[in-house]
């Protein structure tokens, strides 16, 4: 496979031909989130497999299917992009999708200087090269405004959120994520009486206090974050909650 591919007999062996390699596959995740996002979008299809966004050396971007092999001869970027599509504001997935692009794009520089034995001085400029340029989070939200912090309702009744500092100066993704205090046990006891008989809307299971829910914010029904594939992550960058059902019924009225 040549240097548009997944990997291959494409191999950068100094820094700048990684910087290269890196400056290559971020512009081509920039324009599939950016100025080619419509046609991105419709390929992330909900209905298909597991999906995989690509950006190559030579600029280009695919939405594919993860490599066969194991291990796969490139880290493979975030699976399943496409099944949290239609369940949260395009907005908020498109920059939720910028967040694991910056991770895979780090991943796939560092497995480069891992793999051709770097020295520190090595890695340190690498990183230093990769750190001046804006991540494609950044610019992905500094297209379309960056969404509002959703305050989502979970059946613990105490919330509280906390800024995650310190990976600023790995990728300069900064955002909040919601955390569910379930470590007080009078507070616990008190959740599991008052919700015990509420069952999830889709596997119909009754509340556990040691698993993430979400309520959604149309039919007020509540689903484990596993069964509408929605992490506490996920949930912070979601400004109103739909379930797949709630969901579904608007693009069928819309139709």
């Amino acid at each position: 496979m040549d240097a548009g591919g997944r990997g291959g007999i494409y191999n950068p062996k100094t820094v700048e031909e990684v910087y290269k390699d890196y400056l290559g596959r971020r512009g081509g995740l920039i324009k599939a989130l950016t100025t080619e996002v419509e046609q991105f979008y419709r390929q992330c299809d909900p209905e298909k497999e597991n999906l995989c966004l690509y950006g190559f050396p030579s600029e280009k971007w695919e939405v594919n299917l993860p490599a066969e092999e194991v291990p796969p001869e490139l880290p493979e970027p975030a699976l399943g992009i496409n099944f949290a599509r239609d369940g949260m504001p395009k907005k908020d997935w498109l920059s939720l999708v910028a967040v694991h692009s910056d991770a895979w794009l780090l991943s796939v520089a560092y497995y480069f200087g891992a793999r051709f034995a770097f020295d520190q001085s090595h890695r340190k400029r690498l990183f230093n090269m990769i750190n001046d340029l804006p991540t494609v989070y950044e610019v992905v939200v500094g297209s379309c405004k960056k969404p509002e912090k959703s305050a989502v309702s979970t059946h613990s009744s105490t919330k509280s959120k906390s800024n995650t500092k310190g990976r600023g100066s790995e990728s300069q993704v900064k955002y909040e994520m919601l955390q569910v205090k379930d470590n007080e046990d009078e507070l616990e006891g008190e959740d599991e009486d008052e919700h015990g008989d509420t069952l999830c809307g889709a596997c119909k299971e009754n509340y556990a206090s040691d698993e993430f829910w979400i309520c959604c914010d149309i039919c007020e029904r509540w689903f484990h974050g596993k069964c509408v594939k929605v992490t506490p992550a996920k949930a912070e960058l979601i400004k109103h909650y739909k379930c797949p059902s709630c969901s579904s019924n608007k693009r069928v009225r819309n139709e």
